[in-house]
């Protein structure tokens, strides 16, 4: 019997180096955040109030209740809806979070693993917010949008989460598995112009 192997939403996909204008510093950087644990959380009906003490007792922190992230000693929980989170985790890689979300939050809420259907990407760097401007109807600027902050928005018509951790200058993304070779058609077009670099796992 053949082994299952995981591979992440980019493989295949991205190259590490440095693309598009070769000029100066590169203004994007990209890399991707592989291996992570990602679960969506759903609250069931009247349980707001002890789904937060739950959390709070399980993981260290307290829900978001607006779009924003707010991040845990192991999970960082992003709002992306009335009643609804994204769980991500570098400790409890791939599926190992939403089993221990579900451990924890039995019967409160619904809990879906989310680590192979989606991808993330790190996106830093001088014109990161110029190229993100080409397609997310968002305003990027540090004063509307500040560290901790976060939406479910669209991005050339894909759909995305977006956010920006405390202790990151850049954006994360989060988006679905199948549009992942179309979001790279898109991010490298809007890229070239100022140069960008790839960093990829090794």
């Amino acid at each position: 019997m053949s082994e299952l192997i995981s591979r992440s939403a980019f493989h295949g996909i991205l190259a590490p180096g440095r693309f598009g204008n070769a000029a100066g510093e590169p203004g994007v950087h990209v890399a991707e955040r592989a291996d992570l644990g990602l679960a969506s959380i759903e609250m069931r009906k009247g349980q707001m109030e002890a789904l937060t003490a739950a959390v709070r007792g399980a993981f260290g922190v307290a829900l978001p209740t607006e779009p924003a992230i707010v991040s845990g000693p192991d999970v960082s929980f992003v709002g992306t809806g009335p009643g609804q989170w994204l769980a991500i985790s570098e400790r409890h890689a791939n599926e190992h979070l939403a089993v221990s979300l579900a451990a924890s939050l039995q019967g409160l809420a619904s809990i879906t693993d989310q680590s192979s259907g989606r991808g993330v990407l790190r996106l830093s760097g001088p014109r990161v917010r110029d190229v993100l401007a080409k397609g997310l109807p968002i305003d990027l600027d540090p004063r509307a949008f500040p560290a901790g902050s976060a939406a479910t928005s669209t991005l050339s018509h894909m759909g995305v989460v977006v956010w920006r951790a405390h202790e990151a200058d850049g954006f994360d993304i989060a988006l679905f598995r199948s549009v992942a070779e179309s979001f790279w058609r898109w991010l490298s077009a809007s890229a070239a112009e100022y140069g960008y670099e790839v960093v990829t796992r090794s």
